[in-house]
């Protein structure tokens, strides 16, 4: 099983959010194998072939330094709104944080929550207590309701909810919870009071500079986590923050680790299919990861002479070096016909009296549907390992024929677009079957299937090429990556987001 859900890096940790990390990078050395960037110098190459230029992808981020988040989180103009609508006693900057981190930031949707009841806005922000629910103090006057020491009025600190304890009870609770990750979860002491600490409150109590700091770090990580258009980076030790418009599921990535995520669920990206289903389908994969061992392996034999054959490419049209038979390797299918058959190898066909048979046969059937749409997501994932191979072959070539003066880099780049376009169209091939398994039966899924099938025959037909690159024309080759890349956006203009 090479599926991992965490794949796209380390989960938040608190070095994530040093204020003092170095801005600059060094430079690395680029791996010419590595064919993570094949969005990046393609585009404008398919787009001189003629390619629709509407991009259903286009997506427009802002790449953030932790200064530069800090700035918008605490920018006056917004913070200063929301103080001064409400009303003025009761809400300084602190607590219009805390506002906006209950309403994600959206200052819309708090002045509109405002002017219809006000209460209710504080109450549900958990800054004001719910009068109807509120259980005042029982414990004696001058008494801490935690250590029940007698302790000096001016040493009883109390928020809005009037539940009081002593300085120290307090110390100790904001210090524990600090140190187990806790920012804006601060909350009040007594039981069942919903009620939260703003950090104007919690800041004097915290008894060292380094507590203060790890404060500001858990702080900055809830408000950034809480709005609505923004994003940590993913990516292992990145304290980058990713800013938007308008929050969708796209594909955005950092300008400093070159992390590639999803926006919107921070997981790899996936289109077209959406965060929720993707996140179905993996944990699924995950929990069948042992049933569906037995078709993880490299090899088949020829339809034909029944020899052991190895794939060692990523494309799918294989040639037995036998008995040079044509087949493909998925439903080992004839690849003379397979072009107008296309359709039905990556259309899984259900059996309609299903539901009147047995639950014996319905778990078999269940069964032998996620292993159709297993295989075929497993075998475009090794496609896409195998095809980087093929992109470290096409770069050496390019290098020594520059060496031997055939041409210059330019001359011969074409090579390396097509390799990268492959990768990006079958990187959206594969996230289609998680798609399709899920969707519902009728004319809709009929549509994506027969795009699928499409978009499928075209990358294979341009995987076959940039495989054999030596024996197509330049002509030849980019207009296949033209008719690939047509393929690809039509399918995610219909599907993706619908």
């Amino acid at each position: 099983m090479s599926v991992d859900m965490n794949s796209q890096g380390s989960d938040s940790n608190e070095e994530d959010y040093d204020p003092n990390c170095e801005e600059e990078e060094e430079e690395e050395d680029e791996d010419p194998g590595d064919i993570e960037d094949y969005y990046v110098g393609v585009a404008s190459d398919v787009e001189q072939q003629g390619a629709d230029a509407f991009d259903p992808e286009e997506y427009q981020f802002t790449c953030l330094t932790y200064k530069e988040s800090e700035g918008a989180l605490n920018e006056p103009l917004m913070l200063t709104a929301i103080s001064c609508i409400l009303p003025m006693a009761l809400v300084s900057h602190s607590v219009a944080k805390l506002i906006l981190v209950n309403f994600h930031w959206q200052v819309s949707e708090i002045l509109d929550r405002f002017k219809s009841n006000s209460a209710q806005l504080l109450v549900e922000a958990r800054v004001q207590p719910n009068p109807s629910k509120h259980v005042p103090t029982s414990h004696p006057p001058h008494h801490c309701a935690v250590c029940m020491q007698f302790v000096r009025k001016e040493n009883l600190l109390s928020l809005a909810c009037q539940h009081q304890f002593c300085r120290s009870c307090w110390e100790q609770h904001c210090s524990v919870l600090i140190k187990d990750g806790v920012g804006v979860g601060v909350s009040c002491m007594a039981q069942d009071c919903p009620l939260r600490t703003p950090e104007d409150f919690v800041f004097p109590l915290l008894p060292n500079e380094e507590l203060r700091e790890k404060y500001r770090r858990y702080l900055f990580r809830d408000y950034v986590e809480s709005h609505y258009q923004l994003q940590l980076c993913p990516g292992a030790d990145c304290p980058m923050v990713i800013r938007v418009q308008e929050p969708r599921a796209r594909r955005v990535q950092c300008n400093r680790c070159n992390e590639v995520f999803c926006f919107k669920c921070r997981q790899m990206y996936h289109a077209p299919t959406d965060c929720a289903t993707i996140r179905k389908w993996l944990t699924k994969c995950a929990d069948d990861s042992e049933t569906a061992n037995y078709i993880s392996a490299h090899t088949k034999d020829c339809p034909k002479c029944n020899i052991c054959i190895e794939k060692n490419g990523g494309c799918n049209h294989m040639q037995c070096s036998k008995c040079k038979h044509d087949f493909c390797w998925m439903c080992l299918g004839d690849w003379k016909t397979h072009g107008s058959e296309y359709y039905e190898c990556s259309r899984y066909k259900e059996n309609p009296d299903i539901v009147n048979q047995s639950q014996q046969a319905q778990a078999r059937e269940a069964l032998k549907k996620y292993l159709f749409y297993f295989e075929r997501w497993e075998n475009h994932n090794k496609s896409l390992q195998l095809e980087a191979q093929t992109y470290q072959r096409i770069h050496e070539k390019i290098q020594e024929r520059v060496m031997n003066n055939l041409g210059t880099w330019i001359d011969w780049q074409y090579l390396q677009n097509a390799a990268k376009l492959l990768a990006k169209c079958r990187y959206t091939l594969q996230y289609t079957y998680p798609y399709a398994y899920y969707m519902e039966s009728g004319p809709r899924k009929k549509l994506f299937e027969y795009q699928q099938a499409q978009l499928e025959a075209e990358i294979e037909n341009l995987s076959w090429k940039v495989e054999r690159a030596d024996s197509y024309d330049r002509g030849d080759l980019e207009n296949q990556m033209h008719i690939a890349e047509q393929r690809r956006r039509t399918l995610l203009k219909d599907f993706h987001d619908t």
